[in-house]
């Protein structure tokens, strides 16, 4: 984080540089949750102050012409290397380079960007990557929100798409990925963007992305290669790190278990530069960065994700073990408990944990789901996830209602779908909630 110095003899302010931060000590490499109580961070360069400030400026001042000059010839892409230092508020700050750099932490990520939101960080990833006639190519089902932008919003300017199942097989990507070269050779496009969401929303269904990484590089060469991106919001940064499985991008709703209070919103995409660059000079065109203040919050909610997610995940395996016998339960998408098969296999390969959001399907529909939901004490009926107290609600009426019935009820989105996030309350007492909410069905 550059700042200025005027204790310089000749008067001068200097730009100093940041102390090199301590990744190992003894050739022993230092845990992502020790990195997240200062990587990326010199209180040297902040009056001494512990944690870093909360930078509530608009614009930064420079040392002369010449360097302002040169910041904006890497800000526009005249030079390369991007910035150099911090310019514009739109463009980076300190609370978010410093955000990027502990996200980073996680996947062992070359580069990282945080944006304003979840659906910001995947519309400025899809417009830096998209163009006119392109294709993409994407699992489902998808977060709503994602494929209404993919199907009716970018539509409008003429990308069109394909869709596959998350547990699709190999050989029904190979197939999925000809139909779309030859959909954009027609219309005079590319493959733009393979995207994935694993698991899937609300369906827990996870995607095999090495396989996929096998049919994108059997299917093009390697100069036409389009980049495979996944939301791993459901199980990141934990229990899932995709880009050591073949996925070129990662993104991240951070209101989620990165935030994990539920009282900010944010996103967050991980990967090459190569990948990252155009989607930040995106960002700077369109304004989608995360402001000073969540950057902070996400800073001081990263020093404890671990630890949250954790207790979450052991939450959520007892509330389960609890669920899968009970007699109004008709069953459970919770990957704890994928006995053998191509999802388990998955799995196997894929997660290093089962998360804590999960599916329960209530014997009955729309009316019985209601009833469970309006019974609960403790659980919050609210949309999201990730937080520290338990949530629940019903996708089918709520987050996918604007999902037409017919790609519901294919995608296995049903009436008795219950979404349940578990939190970091006792789980004895979920437990209590969920048996007194359920004899109300």
């Amino acid at each position: 984080m550059p700042t200025i110095d005027n204790n310089e003899l000749t008067g001068a302010p200097v730009r100093r540089k940041p102390k090199q931060d301590v990744t190992e000590i003894g050739g022993h490499p230092l845990s992502p949750s020790t990195l997240m109580m200062g990587y990326g961070y010199d209180p040297m360069l902040s009056e001494g102050s512990l944690k870093p400030p909360i930078f509530l400026t608009s614009t930064f001042a420079f040392e002369s012409a010449a360097a302002g000059k040169r910041h904006f010839e890497g800000i526009t892409g005249k030079r390369p290397g991007g910035a150099e230092g911090l310019v514009y508020s739109r463009f980076n700050g300190p609370n978010q380079e410093i955000l990027e750099a502990r996200l980073g932490v996680w996947e062992k990520a070359e580069d990282a960007l945080v944006f304003s939101s979840g659906m910001s960080a995947i519309a400025t990833l899809l417009l830096a990557h998209v163009s006119m006639n392109d294709v993409i190519v994407h699992s489902g089902p998808l977060y709503a929100a994602t494929e209404t932008l993919i199907a009716r919003i970018l539509s409008r300017f003429g990308a069109s798409y394909v869709d596959f199942p998350a547990e699709a097989s190999r050989a029904d990507m190979d197939a999925i990925l000809a139909r779309a070269k030859e959909m954009a050779e027609r219309q005079g496009g590319k493959v733009a963007m393979v995207y994935l969401e694993s698991p899937a929303n609300p369906t827990n269904a996870l995607v095999d992305v090495q396989a996929m990484r096998a049919a994108v590089e059997a299917a093009f060469d390697a100069d036409a290669r389009p980049p495979i991106a996944i939301d791993n919001t459901f199980l990141g940064p934990l229990w899932s790190a995709p880009l050591r499985h073949g996925a070129d991008i990662v993104l991240y709703s951070l209101t989620k278990y990165a935030g994990g209070h539920s009282d900010l919103v944010a996103g967050g995409v991980l990967g090459s530069k190569q990948w990252l660059g155009p989607i930040r000079m995106m960002r700077n065109t369109i304004g989608t960065i995360c402001d000073p203040n969540t950057a902070w919050m996400l800073l001081r909610s990263l020093e404890t994700v671990e630890l949250r997610m954790t207790r979450a995940g052991e939450n959520a395996e007892k509330v389960c073990a609890f669920l899968r016998d009970h007699p109004k339960v008709e069953g459970l998408g919770y990957l704890g408990f994928l006995k053998d098969g191509p999802q388990k296999d998955v799995f196997d390969r894929h997660c290093t944990g089962a998360g804590s959001t999960f599916s329960l399907f209530v014997k009955g529909g729309e009316a019985e789901s209601f009833r469970f939901l309006d019974a609960l004490r403790i659980a919050k009926l609210a949309v999201s996830l990730g937080g520290t107290e338990t949530l629940a609600s019903h996708p089918a009426a709520m987050t996918h209602l604007s999902v037409p019935d017919e790609r519901k009820k294919a995608l296995g989105i049903t009436d008795n779908l219950v979404r349940i996030s578990i939190g970091i309350e006792a789980a004895d007492d979920l437990i209590a909630d969920f048996d007194q909410a359920l004899a109300a069905v």
